[in-house]
Parts: structure tokens; C-alpha cells; sequence
């Protein structure tokens, strides 16, 4: 027969408030960090492909904002051309000489071969005539003349 003091008892509220507050294991933390981890990796793909697409954009609007300072030098100069970006600076018809988004400068014919003004960036290559040079004219990038497939 068992005495009094040999009945186990079940663990009061001290004992399982006690047990419940350990903590989280080495595992779970690391779990945790890794699916962080896994998110962050995905927003940060996004946020660089969103980059890339608004530098083509933006290197697309300022070849149609110098082929219209272009065409504005012409009806200025009764249809002459302008033969660089800085006689577009110094008629006033430009504030400065731009750039693209790859810190290349940009190109024109005038007159052009595909428009009025022909006006190329040579794109992320800074090469020009690569499949990735964007012009005023189409519909953005892979317009060069000679793409490299």
C-alpha cells in the first residue's frame, strides 16, 4: 500500500505555466528564417525585373523627347538638321545632353530611314545594331539593325 505522500500528484498551474514558456526550439527558429528568407528572395526578383522594365520605358520616352526636340530644330532652321545632341543644347531646344539608362549616349538620323528622326539608345550592351537598342520608332526594345539573334 502506497502512504500519502508516495500519490503523485497531476502538475499545478505553476508547473505547467512553467512548461509552456520554454521557448521555441532551434529548428523552429531556423524554419522561420528560412521561409523570411524565401519571401525576401522573391520580392527582391519582382522589384529587379520592375527596375529593368522602367529603364527600357524610360530610355523610350526620352528617344521620343529628343526626336520631338529634333523635329522642333528643323522648323526652327527651315529643315536643316541638326548634326549632334549638343547643337540641340546650344539652339535651346534641350536643357542638356541625356543620357540612357546605361549611361550611354544616344544616336539620331536626320532624316531618318523609319520615321521623320531616326533616335537609338544603344541599350544595356552599349553597343548599337544589338537586338537590345531601343528607338522612337516600333514598339520598344529589340528594334537594332542587325540583331544578334
Amino acid at each position: 500500500m502506497q502512504t500519502p505522500t508516495e500519490i503523485r500528484r497531476p502538475p499545478g498551474r505553476l508547473a505547467l505555466a512553467a512548461k509552456a514558456q520554454r521557448g521555441m526550439t532551434l529548428i523552429e527558429i531556423m524554419v522561420v528564417v528560412a521561409i523570411i528568407s524565401l519571401i525576401m528572395g522573391g520580392v527582391g526578383i519582382m522589384a529587379f525585373n520592375r527596375y529593368q522594365d522602367a529603364q527600357k520605358q524610360d530610355t523610350k520616352n526620352q528617344t521620343i523627347t529628343i526626336q520631338g526636340a529634333i523635329e522642333q530644330y528643323r522648323t526652327a532652321k527651315r529643315g536643316k538638321c541638326p548634326k549632334t545632341m549638343q547643337d540641340l543644347k546650344a539652339a535651346g531646344f534641350i536643357s542638356r545632353v541625356a543620357k540612357d539608362a546605361w549611361g550611354n549616349d544616344f544616336t539620331f538620323k536626320c532624316p531618318g530611314e523609319k520615321s521623320s528622326v531616326d533616335v537609338m539608345s544603344p541599350g544595356e550592351d552599349g553597343e548599337i545594331g544589338t537586338a537590345d537598342d531601343i528607338t522612337n520608332y516600333g514598339d520598344g526594345e529589340g528594334e537594332g539593325e542587325g540583331k544578334d539573334g
